[in-house]
């Protein structure tokens, strides 16, 4: 009975790992282009602050959701989390303070 239990327990955890293995490849995917649009965004907010001198606030609270949410799966892929990122949970909800407007960061 107790050799049943483990062969059980054996199966369970490699169905575990196959079905972590599908949920990393599917974030794998996700980070790629994750990374092209967090790149986007950055060349962007530099275009905004040439042309206005300020930053864009709505793009400084997209690009700190998505590299929250690149973290966040960072952590996953690499077993430092269970919490599988959004879709399968909630889109990290952060809150900005916006601290553009101190002198240190301002572009030299």
């Amino acid at each position: 009975m107790e050799k049943e239990i483990k062969q059980i327990n054996q199966q369970l955890q490699k169905h575990k790992m196959l079905l972590r293995s599908l949920y990393m490849l599917f974030f794998i995917v996700v980070y790629s282009v994750s990374k092209f649009l967090i790149i986007g965004l950055a060349l962007f907010q530099l275009i905004t602050i040439i042309v206005t001198e300020k930053p864009n606030d709505p793009i400084l609270r997209l690009a700190q959701g998505l590299s929250t949410y690149i973290y966040q799966i960072i952590q996953f892929m690499t077993f430092n989390s269970e919490m599988k990122p959004f879709p399968f949970s909630a889109w990290p909800n952060n809150k900005h303070e916006s601290n553009h407007d101190s002198d240190s960061s301002k572009p030299d």
